[in-house]
């Protein structure tokens, strides 16, 4: 997944635009088809076009009937039928025709128009014209390209994109993301500087240059400073740490989609689920969501009780008071009682879940993995947890960790845990295996970085767990590894013999616990201290390079007061990302 991280002016902008103007469009192609009309969504794209229009909004514009577009037939009763596609699910196109086809069949002759978004390829007209029913639709395009999910979170909404690119080499998606820095540039720029690493970065900050048209910048207030693009391959050990933030942990076990969680009755404490808005505008949510989940209760405990102390000042009262606490207060206090209730509920069950898998001992082992120690028992537990069959995607995701913070795997541990993996989850992931190798999540080491023949002798000599220490020890000399190397050089990780604070955070591992410092985030850190890559060399060549740094004509801004807005191609942690890359995904 490549994404973009901004920097921007001391005020946030307003974001809000981007919706009303994806709005604004789809509302102008629903009305190129006068008339009553039904609305077909593929699947995927329901949620991001809720943010966007809701029932209400499509209703007003003569739409009859929504469809949700999945694995059957669907039968239309209006006189005409706009189709709504998302573009990567082409396995649903397959149910179009057989909806024009069963229409013609009962001779009704209706007007299709098929809207692809974010945009309209030629293979998609191509089949139209291959499956006999080309002449019986129109097509256009829904030019939808960011969805704002919080105020500093903007999203492409393409999952979809890491796999095509990364594994696939797909390039179809590099023009929208191109596309979609044009339309920041257009609404809140120019840019001040663009910083980039990684080739899918360079190709999407090129597309975007051949979209502007000379004697765009216009003469205002840049509400944009620096961009910087990155590539998600750049930096694969991040989203495979457990999450130990709030919002993380919530991601990880109830998945949050398109910026809405739903909460099981578990949570709930009733017999039904709940959709809930994630963002901002939660204020219970919005303090809690990057603190370390054990600081959450304690903060989750003063907040009851200061909102209990706002429920007894009513006693007291007289009735002018009283009129004004129900007109000012006891709504929003209400309210924050519900969602305070629903994330007591939500810490509870995913407390009760992580104790259930001994999750500090598997937090002990990630972060053995991270600063290279008892790499030996590092992979006697991945073998338990994969032997356990605890869980699939956690035992792969612990798998590439190892390979790589280890610069690959042993040949004969590469053989040995891919051979206990198959037997426990079956033989179908070897497609998998190949899947994770080919993007280098996965790998076994090549001759030239195991270890020396003196130093393999040295480790037939005996077959005890000393000697498995004593082998870990030369080979971590004998390899190259990119990760511990590039630790070293950003110091990524900290000391483990320093305590740490998690209550008063000192840098930005305290989101891995105090055990890791992401590497995006710190190359971005050093990329602002020395406004470019001078001096980080050695970095960008063990990143591959294609680094770039591009000044605009704009006057530097104020570096003083920082924020940052993400903007990416899709939300992701590990179970996302390893989920992309089985082989019964596609």
């Amino acid at each position: 997944m490549a994404h973009s991280v901004r920097r921007d002016a001391p005020e946030l902008p307003d974001f809000s635009l981007l919706k009303r103007l994806a709005r604004d469009q789809l509302i102008y192609l629903l009305e190129q088809l006068p008339g009553r009309k039904d609305l077909f969504i593929e699947a995927d794209l329901m949620s991001p076009l809720d943010r966007i229009a809701n029932v209400t909004t499509l209703k007003q514009h003569d739409v009859d009937k929504l469809y949700k577009v999945e694995h059957k037939p669907i039968v239309s009763t209006s006189d005409q039928t706009v189709r709504g596609c998302f573009l990567y699910p082409l396995t649903n196109w397959f149910l179009f025709p057989d909806v024009v086809n069963a229409d013609k069949a009962f001779g009704r002759f209706r007007r299709y128009k098929i809207i692809f978004s974010p945009q309209k390829f030629y293979a998609c007209e191509n089949l139209l014209e291959e499956q006999g029913i080309f002449g019986d639709v129109t097509t256009d395009e829904w030019s939808f390209y960011l969805l704002p999910l919080d105020d500093d979170i903007i999203s492409l909404e393409l999952p979809e994109f890491f796999r095509d690119y990364f594994l696939e080499g797909d390039q179809r998606w590099v023009r929208t993301a191109g596309s979609a820095l044009h339309l920041l540039h257009s609404v809140y720029g120019p840019f001040s500087k663009v910083y980039g690493i990684g080739r899918c970065s360079k190709m999407a900050y090129e597309s975007w240059r051949e979209q502007v048209e000379e004697g765009e910048q216009r003469a205002r207030q840049a509400e944009i400073g620096n961009v910087f693009l990155i590539d998600r391959d750049v930096d694969l050990v991040t989203p495979l740490c457990s999450q130990v933030v709030y919002e993380g942990l919530v991601d990880d076990i109830f998945r949050i989609k398109c910026g809405c969680v739903e909460f099981c009755p578990d949570v709930t404490s009733s017999d039904k689920s709940i959709k809930v808005m994630l963002n901002s505008q939660d204020k219970v949510f919005n303090e809690i969501r990057n603190e370390h989940f054990s600081q959450v209760f304690g903060f989750l405990s003063q907040k009851a009780r200061n909102l209990q102390t706002a429920y007894d000042k009513r006693s007291g009262m007289d009735i002018k008071q009283m009129k004004t606490f129900v007109s000012e207060e006891l709504k929003g206090l209400k309210q924050e009682h519900r969602l305070l209730s629903l994330h007591i509920g939500a810490s509870e069950s995913m407390m009760k879940k992580k104790t259930k898998q001994d999750f500090q001992e598997l937090l002990k082992t990630e972060h053995s993995l991270l600063e290279g120690f008892e790499i030996r028992e590092c992979i006697s537990y991945i073998e338990e947890h994969i032997n356990r069959q605890v869980s699939m995607v956690e035992s792969m995701r612990l798998l590439c960790l190892l390979s790589l913070t280890e610069n690959g795997l042993l040949p004969k541990d590469y053989r040995s845990l891919k051979n206990q993996f198959l037997q426990s989850y079956g033989i179908e992931h070897l497609l998998t295996f190949s899947n994770l190798k080919q993007l280098g999540l996965l790998v076994e080491q090549q001759p030239g970085e195991t270890l020396t023949v003196m130093e393999s002798r040295v480790g037939k000599l005996v077959n005890d767990k000393t000697a498995g220490k004593l082998t870990d020890a030369f080979s971590s000399l004998a390899k190259k590894s990119n990760f511990r190397a590039l630790g070293r050089r950003l110091n990524l990780v900290p000391k483990s013999d320093e305590e740490y604070d998690l209550r008063v955070p000192r840098d930005m591992a305290y989101i891995f616990s105090g055990a890791y410092i992401p590497l995006s985030c710190k190359l971005i850190e050093q990329v602002l201290e020395r406004d470019g890559w001078t001096g980080l060399e050695e970095v960008t060549r063990m990143l591959n390079g294609h680094e770039f740094a591009v000044t605009g004509k704009t006057r530097k801004g104020n570096t003083q007061s920082l924020k940052f807005i993400v903007v990416t191609t899709a939300i992701t942690n590990s179970a996302r990302l390893l989920e992309s890359m089985l082989d019964n995904h596609a």
